[in-house]
């Protein structure tokens, strides 16, 4: 029985930008640091492209780049953030993807993302393909291939979802075990039960979809997870060595994979030193003679699935009632004991889609001009948003044909991108994720919100910050001086807004 070992970590921070400015404002919370994506840097992104491994008597003896021996995948909008503000870092990302490739047999050990961390089963059809499309061109954009993986953002999934993954080139996703229904053999008929964490996490499953295509997707380890993100084993190297090892059964059988996924922010962040635990980790397990790193691409070139699953739809990692918590008040919290309600998230999200759906008319009525489909325009904007320059924008045109057209209609066409561009923003997850509406992750898709709003009024003459005001009027906070969401948004996001008379 030939043994594998995989680690993935999801690198992940919501996007924090003014969405006038293009800069992230002072954040106290992240004190001393001037905000969270500095701070994180600091104790985790930059120092897993340098771990330390310390000989006996401390001395260093090894500095590795963590990043070339796992599997990972890192959010778009906190790369493109990295790609100005840590460039060093960022090109060690890049290098480690490389280097990789040598090792795992022509392998990347990146894979891409959804683009900005929208919960997919909850996002329009439309949505859901450009998220994906997104994700994937800004990969290509900065590794130079094609991802064979994409992450899912808290591994939220339907069989929609998938569909869209296969359509666009995506062989596997990573899904939590407790995302399992039903498993048979490849050849087999006889379906089994593998709810509530039974699944088999050391192989890979073939997951039929209804449009009669298939993907492969990889159940993590239900226990090892927790003990890295919540447990001791950062605390030493070894330990985590051995915890992996000892997973794996002691009788023969088929090629067993034993592998797990984290936020990566566990490694350096949520855990001090985490980093160093880990290449420790990675290096210990190397020497162990019967066993082999490996990251998922390579395996399943190695090994093709010999069972098929059933997946539960409309479930994630991070929320045992499915995916209510970005949507409804499911008791999920951060502080539970606070006796908090979070029904504000029902409020959240209705406003939300409400000013979606107003946005895609405008966007749509707005597009006609142009005679180009408004959906396939949308989704290749993506490659002015990572190009950021002048001739990524006159190739975009010239792609549709619309480089002769005036100046003028140019600029509309780039607002009106611009608006659908803050409107994927403005569904991160982490608006949702924690306890009150007043919340700092709150007031940054609120942003998202404000600035769409703001380029859609020159072209719609419609009350339409009114609208969402009165909608978010009913997302009630916890906190009786912050009342609700049209207070939050009247407090802290117009005063950003330099189209506003108030704004200073």
């Amino acid at each position: 029985m030939k043994r594998f070992v995989c680690i993935h970590a999801h690198f992940y921070q919501p996007p924090r930008e003014n969405p006038w400015s293009g800069k992230i404002e002072l954040q106290e919370s992240s004190h001393p640091f001037h905000d969270w994506n500095q701070r994180i840097l600091t104790e985790c992104y930059k120092p897993n492209t340098e771990a330390k491994i310390l000989g006996p008597k401390g001395e260093v003896v090894e500095v590795v780049n963590n990043y070339s021996l796992i599997s990972f995948n890192f959010g778009p909008t906190l790369l493109d953030w990295m790609q100005e503000n840590a460039p060093d870092t960022y090109q060690k990302i890049l290098e480690a993807d490389k280097i990789s490739q040598q090792r795992f047999g022509g392998h990347g050990s990146a894979i891409a993302q959804a683009y900005n961390h929208m919960i997919m089963p909850l996002a329009s059809a439309r949505d859901k393909i450009t998220q994906v499309k997104w994700g994937i061109k800004d990969f290509e954009y900065r590794f130079g291939r094609k991802p064979e993986g994409m992450w899912l953002p808290e591994t939220a999934v339907d069989y929609d979802t998938l569909e869209i993954l296969v359509q666009n080139g995506i062989s596997f996703t990573i899904l939590s075990p407790y995302q399992a229904s039903k498993v048979k053999k490849i050849d087999g008929k006889l379906w089994k039960d593998a709810s509530n964490g039974a699944v088999d996490t050391q192989q890979p499953y073939l997951c039929r979809l209804p449009s009669g295509q298939s993907i492969v997707i990889f159940f993590y380890d239900g226990a090892i997870a927790p003990e890295i993100a919540f447990g001791e084993l950062l605390k030493d190297g070894v330990r985590m060595s051995e915890r992996f090892l000892s997973a794996f059964p002691k009788s023969p059988g088929i090629a067993r994979l034993v592998h797990t996924a984290t936020d990566g922010e566990s490694y350096g962040h949520h855990h001090k030193f985490g980093e160093m635990a880990l290449a420790f980790c990675l290096r210990h397990i190397e020497k162990e003679k019967k066993v082999d790193l490996i990251i998922y691409g390579q395996y399943l070139e190695m090994h093709h699935p010999q069972a098929e699953v059933q997946i539960k739809e409309n479930t994630s990692w991070s929320c045992v009632h499915g995916i209510e918590r970005w949507r409804s008040d499911c008791s999920c919290a951060i502080h539970p004991e606070a006796g908090w309600n979070q029904r504000w998230r029902i409020h959240l999200r209705t406003a939300l889609d409400s000013l979606r759906f107003t946005l895609s008319q405008i966007y749509v009525k707005g597009c006609a001009r142009y005679h180009v489909d408004p959906w396939e325009l949308r989704n290749e904007y993506i490659s002015v948003i990572v190009g950021g320059s002048e001739p990524a924008w006159v190739e975009f045109l010239r792609k549709f044909g619309l480089e002769s057209t005036s100046k003028e209609d140019q600029d509309r066409l780039k607002s009106f991108l611009e608006m659908q561009h803050q409107a994927m923003l403005m569904y991160t997850s982490c608006g949702w994720f924690f306890d009150d509406i007043s919340g700092l992750e709150v007031r940054q898709i609120l942003q998202y919100a404000a600035r769409a709003i703001e380029l859609a009024r020159q072209w719609h003459e419609g009350p339409l910050e009114q609208e969402f005001l009165f909608l978010l009027e009913h997302a009630k906070s916890n906190i009786p001086e912050m009342k609700n969401g049209r207070h939050v948004y009247e407090t802290y996001i117009k005063p950003l807004i330099p189209s506003n008379p108030a704004h200073v």
